[in-house]
């Protein structure tokens, strides 16, 4: 039995990495109700220099992307869709963010780690691991 209680997992639902990283929280966490899903897209903004609109956010279509995806993730491995999320913004601070309205004791992410400190952590995790008052497991994906 593991002592995590709330769990939150970040993951790529448009990469297809996301399995290892939601499996690894379930063995932890022990159960699907723990868990809860978050995706965290960047601002999605088009600036068009010759048309009317200076300026389009396709950031609720990312929203309603990402969502769908998530919900397929999560029917996959039984977790409950009230416990997505998609948040539009920094990736850090919207882990942050969730992490500490859910009360989280563990946040599990997918991470490359591809050069220098990257290669034990990478970027996102990094900047997540800072500033969290939990536990934090780096998938190696």
């Amino acid at each position: 039995m593991s002592g995590y209680n709330s769990v939150l997992v970040a993951i790529d639902v448009f990469a297809n990495e996301h399995a290892k990283v939601v499996e690894k929280a379930l063995e932890l966490a022990g159960a699907a109700s723990k868990l809860n899903l978050i995706y965290v897209a960047y601002p999605q903004t088009n600036f068009e220099p010759y048309g009317l609109f200076l300026e389009r956010d396709f950031s609720e279509e990312v929203r309603d992307q990402a969502m769908k995806k998530l919900q397929g993730i999560a029917d996959g491995h039984n977790v409950p869709r009230t416990h997505l999320h998609v948040a539009i913004g920094s990736a850090a601070e919207e882990i942050h963010e969730m992490a500490k309205k859910l009360n989280a004791d563990l946040i599990v992410m997918g991470t490359h780690g591809q050069s220098g400190v990257q290669l034990l952590l990478g970027s996102t995790a990094n900047s997540v691991l800072h500033g969290i008052e939990c536990d934090l497991l780096a998938v190696k994906v």
